[in-house]
């Protein structure tokens, strides 16, 4: 058993999960978090929308909202970091409490509502990041974009988060299912889905870099369709399945299953893993997928690249099994593709529905 479980987890679960959470984030800006390091292996290897990765499991949005710790992060061997989400204007977010462990469910609801510094704050701090030495070619970071609350053009605050941080980051995240900013989920419609993107094409051509949209795993087939059909006519470079849910599935035993937010964690598995073999089997591989939703290990993590992910992300598993999971994943991971002899992560993208 790890340290983490057997010294950390037990003193940290006393806490109260925000706390905690800004506790982690101090003690890696100061670096007393413990570098575990990457697990090479040429197998992991894997080129996603025209990013090189050294393995395919990255960082989910919401971590590191103001983007103290990307390289940290990086460190602990993560293929990708994603920073934000991050709006033209600081929030404070929605009242405290509004994290929540599932400590029996191995999940996490929270009600966060956008919280960030704001983009001033971010830019400054990637900025700085880049004028380092040695910096150059240092790790994939990305930044998911997000809108203001009081906003009365939130097409706007996203046209402005991506003029304002292509510059600085390998790829733009469109968070348009968050479900803790009131009607910000109604962008993923058709009409609304279209008007934002088109706000953002002439900025990628300006400043072109890998474009996201990141959907909530609570679509119906028809929304897929409309993003689907939307992601290739605005030829975007990927979408990312899934965000939290708003759904309660019958199963969950703890205490704060009541909360309201999105949830988070192993309960998520199933259902965002449904969305992106859906979105696979629309998209056949003309867009990048990347998996997102309960992944705590390399059995899931494989599971989501078998289904049509060409990269995976975690977070709330970080929660559960501490600062090496990333370094068992990958080990395990790699151990999976040779057993089924594939040469490389891309082979066995959607190699499941494929065979279906």
């Amino acid at each position: 058993m790890s340290l983490y479980k057997t010294i950390a987890w037990p003193l940290i679960r006393h806490m109260d999960a925000e706390s905690a959470h800004r506790l982690t984030l101090k003690l890696l800006s100061l670096g007393l978090m413990p570098s575990v390091g990457s697990y090479d292996d040429p197998v992991l290897r894997c080129r996603v929308a025209g990013l090189d990765l050294p393995n395919p499991i990255g960082l989910a949005a919401g971590f590191d909202k103001n983007a103290e710790v990307p390289d940290a992060m990086l460190k602990l061997g993560f293929g990708f970091v994603e920073i934000g989400g991050v709006t033209p204007r600081a929030q404070p977010g929605n009242p405290k409490p509004r994290v929540f462990r599932l400590e029996q469910d191995r999940a996490v609801i929270n009600r966060m509502g956008f919280n960030n510094e704001g983009l001033d704050v971010v830019v400054s701090r990637l900025a700085a990041r880049q004028k380092r030495p040695g910096m150059a070619g240092a790790g994939i970071v990305g930044a998911n974009l997000g809108a203001n609350k009081e906003s009365t053009d939130r097409p706007g605050d996203y046209a402005s988060g991506y003029a304002a941080l292509a510059p600085l980051v390998d790829f733009c995240v469109v968070n348009v299912s968050s479900p803790n900013t009131p009607g910000l989920r109604n962008l993923q419609g058709r009409d609304e889905l279209a008007g934002l993107l088109e706000r953002l094409m002439p900025l990628r051509a300006a400043r072109p870099k890998p474009l996201f949209v990141k959907i909530a795993p609570d679509l119906t087939d028809a929304d897929l369709d409309d993003i689907a059909e939307l992601a290739l006519t605005h030829k975007l470079d990927g979408l990312i399945a899934t965000n939290t849910t708003i759904a309660r599935p019958a199963s969950l035993q703890s205490a704060n299953r009541a909360e309201t937010g999105g949830l988070s964690g192993q309960p998520l598995f199933e259902a965002s893993t449904a969305v992106l073999r859906k979105l696979h089997a629309r998209l056949n591989g003309r867009i990048a997928l990347i998996g997102v939703g309960g992944v705590s290990n390399a059995a899931q993590a494989y599971a989501k690249i078998r289904a049509g992910a060409c990269a995976v992300q975690l977070y709330s598993a970080l929660v559960y099994e501490g600062p090496t999971l990333v370094r068992r994943i990958t080990r395990d991971l790699a151990l999976l593709l040779k057993k089924d002899g594939f040469r490389n992560v891309t082979e066995a993208v959607g190699i499941d529905a494929a065979k279906g």
